[in-house]
């Protein structure tokens, strides 16, 4: 699946939100401008379609999918009888490169998908190399030992963040306990805005 290969900080900057892990971040600065010569200069009132936008974008950039893939996800939650907005954020959050950066084997969604992509990472005991697998509940990752010797996987399974409670993990063992409930996630996300998006 294609991924973007583009600046990072340009993505920070045009949605105001932090998503990436470097150190420094353009939006750490005071008077951080979105992207391009003129900055906020023309910016005038924004629409509803722009807030929605902007919002689906947002979103997209921050899981690190391309449009094609996040319409698909949203076609597929809008199947399902369950809320549609909070489905949509789980099909997300339970992708294998987003279950690893939850479980602290990675310091960013980025580094998790490589990890994933270079076959680094087991469920259940076999090899998976594609991102955007889907975990169920009760399936357990874990990463090849010789893995577990990279600097930056050691740097992340210490440090002080831990998963979130929808995940159990114990040592170098991750289990997706459940599906994660709306108050699980990032208060952030206005996902009713992404389907007045898709609704048009």
């Amino acid at each position: 699946m294609a991924k973007y290969t583009g600046p990072r900080h340009r993505l920070c900057r045009r949605e105001g939100v932090r998503m990436c892990n470097a150190k420094k971040c353009p939006l750490d600065r005071k008077g951080a401008q979105p992207p391009g010569q003129h900055g906020r200069k023309f910016a005038g009132r924004v629409s509803d379609y722009g807030t929605q936008l902007r919002e689906k974008q947002k979103v997209k950039r921050i899981y690190g999918v391309l449009e094609k893939q996040f319409r698909r996800y949203y076609n597929q939650a809008l199947k399902t009888e369950s809320n549609t907005g909070l489905r949509l954020l789980q099909l997300l959050e339970t992708r294998l490169d987003n279950i690893v950066f939850r479980s602290q084997f990675a310091p960013s969604r980025r580094t998790a998908r490589q990890l994933v992509n270079h076959g680094h990472v087991l469920v259940d005991g076999q090899k998976v190399t594609i991102p955007s697998f889907q975990l169920k509940p009760g399936q357990t990752i874990t990463l090849k030992p010789k893995t577990l010797k990279l600097d930056l996987v050691t740097e992340s399974l210490n440090s002080k963040d831990k998963p979130p409670t929808w995940i159990k993990r114990k040592a170098t063992v991750s289990q997706l306990d459940r599906l994660p409930d709306r108050d699980d996630l990032s208060q952030d996300i206005n996902e009713q805005l992404i389907i007045e998006f898709y609704s048009r």
